[in-house]
């Protein structure tokens, strides 16, 4: 889904952004452009933002937990 229309940004590439290290809304500014122009998409883009960096989180603990119970 697009999240920033007036720089057709969708949520998938600002998934791909936090996969690459990118942490912060003035990240996503400063390198994909959200939230730049009307701001409209600002709320949404946080969600995407923060929804996608709990799920690498608890990715990340799960792949730890199973490395530590392997071992």
């Amino acid at each position: 889904m697009i999240v920033c229309v007036c720089n057709n940004i969708s949520d998938r590439e600002i998934r791909q952004a936090v996969d690459l290290g990118l942490s912060s809304m003035a990240e996503l500014r400063r390198d994909l452009g959200v939230a730049t122009c009307c701001g409209k998409c600002h709320t949404c883009a946080r969600e995407v933002l923060n929804d996608h960096l709990s799920a690498t989180v608890a990715l990340q603990e799960t792949v730890l937990m199973r490395a530590v119970l392997t071992n």
